[in-house]
This record gives structure tokens, sequence and C-alpha cells, in this order.
């Protein structure tokens, strides 16, 4: 009884101690990249599954009864025994596949004829609490494979750039005669060896006829591996944020694999005529609507060490500019205190020592307030933020959830809707996807709101997106406030390269905003579609102002060519059901009443 106790207690209840890769995947399942593990080895987390060819090589290889034995081979024990008595000296092993487990998971202890024994114990309570999938799983993700590779998954894309289920099976054929001898036949310094062993296994596979003689042959003239790849690296900035929560996991994220490298692409050819004028960091963010989940994320482009490549600029606190006037505008709408034609002054302004100017430093006298929005006038703004009330719209923003807009009305003043508080890019795009979210589901459901509207976009593919019970009251902004208020944002003059977008039916409608903090340190550009918000930062991490860093000049272009690349839409839908027809004061803007003709 008590041998018996020991027996079934001496597996380790965890095998393996050793750290992972940190590794993200798009929603599709593709490598987007990964972080190298604590101990300085690629090695990527367990896997849910074998690929068919490997398991076919590593059992025809190391282990052809593997799925008859009880955990280890009489025969071959007794084959190695005698050959390595004959020798004098241990020259051949006769362990099977779950022993190699156990001898991974005790670190390779030396191999002597007692640690042969205690594998050969644990081998068979390995074999009681284990399929034999689960097993060839363990195998292929701790089997080392040469230098600092570690498991079936990242050697596949260290030797040959791809994922394991690509493989051909000349490839599979190479990664399963690695771990015989990792540190012997390493590709590269001992490739006549290396060719040897594959060969002799695909001969192997032919003769069991598990492949064709034509798959045979072709795979005979495969080329070996050369060097190592690098490990893709296709959205590193999204890889730091996840790695915080979900470190030494393999995570899949929201991502769209080919939305993710069509924009680096963009990314990379802005910065490289950007750089010409010391301008070396962008940031990209693309929300879905819909869902709220994040579909690109460049936080940063591929820049040098001393231009702050790994800032992750997405999340920093950086100068808002002009992207919160949009907000304001949809608050004194929703107030009833704003309509679009309402006039507002734009005349030299001052409130105590503050003067407020326009980014030209003109006047237009009075302005109608959706003319004042699209042309992004700032007099006209600080007035209406006077009128609303600044702690009223300090409120609204909270409501929002601008984590970094958080020190108190007072301290941010009336410069405070002209770029004088700081969000981060992240914040302000999930503002917007919102606010279109809002209306969207808003005119889709029949004029109701959803409970929880207002929610923090995720970069998770699998979180569930709770947005509670449909009602009649607006979460945050109404959908008749937002409407408007895209409306004007359409008007916004695009950049010289999309002047004429209005004269064409095939034109794509965006609300979208620029802004440029002082100093011209940092451009913004956000577009809104009922499909996508998308979000633009361009300028010096380290917050170095440069003279031609404007958001129409420098974000904006990288906004539309973004656009330019994903499924277009037909503009949002008017919320009927929350307007009525009212005549409006021809000189005001406002609604007609008796003093007006």
């Amino acid at each position: 009884m008590v041998l018996f106790a020991f027996y079934w207690f001496s597996l380790p209840s965890k095998l393996f101690n050793t750290p992972y890769s940190t590794v993200i995947e798009s929603k599709d399942f593709q490598l987007l990249g990964a972080k190298i593990a604590q101990d300085g080895q690629w090695r990527f987390p367990l896997s849910d599954s074998i690929p068919y060819k490997f398991e076919k090589c590593i059992v025809e290889f190391e282990d052809a009864h593997f799925y008859e034995h009880p955990g280890f081979n009489p025969i071959s024990i007794y084959k190695a025994f005698k050959t390595n008595l004959k020798q004098q000296k241990i020259v051949r092993g006769g362990s099977t596949i779950t022993q190699q487990v156990i001898r991974l998971s005790r670190q390779n202890k030396s191999r002597t004829y007692l640690e042969k024994i205690i594998e050969l114990i644990l081998s068979t309570r390995l074999e009681l609490k284990y399929s034999k999938k689960d097993i060839l799983k363990l195998y292929a993700s701790q089997a080392p494979f040469g230098g600092n590779t570690v498991g079936l998954e990242a050697a596949a894309w260290r030797y040959f750039g791809t994922s394991p289920n690509l493989l051909s099976w000349a490839e599979t054929a190479t990664l399963a005669v690695l771990p015989n001898a990792p540190g012997l036949i390493f590709p590269g310094t001992n490739d006549t060896k290396l060719l040897e062993k594959r060969n002799f296994l695909l001969k192997k596979l032919f003769s069991n006829k598990i492949i064709t003689k034509d798959i045979y042959e072709l795979s005979l003239l495969e080329n070996l591996p050369n060097k190592p790849h690098s490990i893709p690296q296709i959205a590193p900035h999204l890889l730091q944020e996840v790695s915080k929560k979900n470190n030494e996991k393999k995570t899949i994220t929201s991502l769209d694999y080919f939305k993710q490298k069509q924009i680096n692409k963009i990314v990379d050819n802005h910065y490289n005529t950007l750089k010409q004028n010391e301008i070396h960091n962008i940031a990209v963010l693309v929300l879905n609507v819909e869902t709220k989940k994040v579909e690109a994320y460049i936080g940063n482009t591929n820049t040098t060490n001393d231009n702050h490549k790994y800032v992750n600029v997405i999340e920093a606190p950086r100068s808002t500019g002009s992207t919160l006037k949009p907000l304001l505008y949809a608050s004194a709408l929703d107030a009833g205190e704003l309509l679009p034609n309402s006039l507002l002054p734009d005349v030299p302004y001052n409130v105590g020592d503050y003067k407020p100017e326009n980014y030209n430093l003109s006047y237009k006298g009075a302005v109608k307030a959706d003319k004042a929005l699209s042309e992004s006038l700032n007099i006209p703004m600080v007035y209406l933020l006077k009128k609303y009330g600044l702690q009223r719209f300090y409120d609204k923003l909270e409501s929002c959830d601008f984590q970094f807009i958080n020190k108190g009305a007072d301290h941010y003043g009336l410069p405070l809707v002209l770029g004088g508080a700081e969000s981060s890019l992240f914040d302000l795009c999930n503002t917007y996807c919102n606010l279109a979210g809002t209306l969207l589901h808003y005119n889709n459901s029949s004029g109701e709101y959803y409970k929880n509207e207002f929610q923090k976009a995720s970069y998770y593919k699998d979180l569930k997106l709770d947005l509670g019970e449909l009602n009649e009251n607006p979460n945050n902004y109404s959908a008749s406030a937002i409407h408007f208020t895209f409306k004007a944002m359409q008007n916004v003059n695009r950049p010289e390269i999309d002047q004429a977008w209005r004269y064409y039916n095939s034109s794509q409608k965006i609300a979208w905003k620029t802004g440029t903090s002082f100093g011209n340190k940092d451009a913004l550009a956000i577009g809104v579609t009922p499909k996508y918000v998308v979000g633009v930062w361009v300028g010096n991490a380290d917050s170095e102002g440069r003279p031609e860093l404007t958001g129409l000049k420098s974000a904006a272009p990288i906004l539309f060519d973004i656009f330019d690349i994903l499924p277009k839409s037909n503009g949002f839908k008017i919320p009927y059901d929350e307007l009525y027809e009212a005549d409006i004061c021809k000189q005001s803007g406002m609604l007609a009443n008796e003093w007006c003709d």
C-alpha cells in the first residue's frame, strides 16, 4: 500500500516550471509577435493540438511503438543495454517519447542506469495521467531544437518562418530529427549530418506508406534551412500591452492580420517622408464600431532607439489639440443651447487675462456653429465653452472615461477645449467609437439606446461585448446631437490630395477632425464612419516640435490612406425618431420666436 501511494504521488503536479514566451495572434490565429522567455529561450506556450505531419514524423523517428507501449519499450531497452555493455559506454538510448518527456521535465539529469529506472517508473505514471496525444504535445512544446529554440512552434518560425501546420513533409522531417541531437546538427553547422538524418526519416515514411512516392522524391529535393529567421513582430507595441496582463501566455487578439500588415506599410511609407523633416513617430489605432474591438494597433514607427521606437504612443498622454471641440459642440446641442445654424462670435475676445486666437490669426465676425466646428475656429469654441459651463463640460468628459483628464475643471480652464488637456489616442478613439456606436445602434434598434453603450474597446478576441438592455435614455450623448456633430465634421476640408471628394458619388462620407498642439508638438486626425474609427497621431515622442507638423498636413493624409483600404460604408442614417421640424430664425440660427422675422 505504501509503495502504491509512493508510486501514485511520485509524478509532480506540474511537470515543467520553465518560463514561456509571450505570444499574440490575430483573430484568425496568425502570429503577430512574441517576446522571448525570461531565460533567453524561444519557448512558446503549450499548443492545443499537434500537427498531423509532425506526429507521424516524430513517432516514426523516435518511437515507432509509441501507441502500444505503457511508457517504456522493453525490447528497445534491452538492445540499448546490450550495445552499451559491448561498447563499455552509453552509445545508444532506448528511451520512448514518454521517457524523453520525463527526462526533459527533470532538466536532463545525468544519464545513469539509476536515472533510467526513475524515468521508467515516472513514465508509466505519466501514461496513466495523460493521453498519448497530450504526451506528444508536451514533447513538442519542450523538446530542444538547437540554440535557444525550444518546442516545435518556435522552431517552425525560427527555421522556416511559418506556422508548424504549414510545414512541408521535408520541413517537418527536418524538425523531427533535431531534438535527437540539437547540439550536433544545428542547421547551418553540420548540414551533411542533418540531411542524412532527414532523408533517412523521409525514406522510412515512404516505406511505411505514410507519404507517396511523388512526395518522397520531391521532399528529397528540398533545401535545408540556413540561419534562423527572426520571429515576426507585426504588432510589437500591442505585445507590450498584452504582456502586462497575459505574460508567458498565448493571447488571441481582435486584430485583423491583413489590415495590420497593410497599415504597417502605410505608416512606413509616411514615416520615410516625415523623417526628412525630423518627425520620427507615428501611432495608428483602428476600432470596429459595431464590435468595439481593436482591428489595427500601431504604437510607433520602426524608427531608431534614439528616436524612442519602443514608446507606445497609443497609450501615452499627449495634447488633445482640437479633438475635444466636437464633444463640446455635441454637449451644447444635447442641452438644447445650440443649433447647427446658431451664430457664434468670432471676434477679438478676452476672458480675464486669457485671449484665445484662431490658428490663422484672423476673424470671421459672426459664424454658424457647424461652420465654426468644421473650420476648427478657436474663439467661437472658447465662447461656447464659457457659455455652456467649464465644469459641466469637464463632467461630460469625465463620463466618457478620459483617464488622463483628471485634474479638475479649474486646473485646465477654458484652454481645455483647445488642447490644454492631455489624453491618450486610445481614449480619444474610444470615445468617438462610443459616439458612433450610439448613433448606429439607435437607428438599428428603431429608436432605443443600450444602457452600457459607453465602454472601453478591447483587443481580446474572446472578450464578450455586453451593451446591456435597451431603453429610451441615452447613455451619454443623444443620437440627434451625435448626428449633427458628425454632419458638421463631414464638411471639414480634406487634405489637398482629396479635395474633390464631394464631386464623386463613390466618395465615402467620413466625419473627421484634426488637432494640432501648441508649438507643433502633436498632430492628430480622427475619422469616423458607421464601420470604423481611425485615429492617427504624428510627432516626436520626446515632444520636439516641428514647423510643418499639423493635423491637416501630417496626420490627415495617413488617415485617408487608411480609410482607402478599409471596407466602405454609406454613412450614418438620420435618427428621425429623435428629430422634429421647426422654424429657425434667419438671423440667429436659433429657434424662431416673437422677436424673429
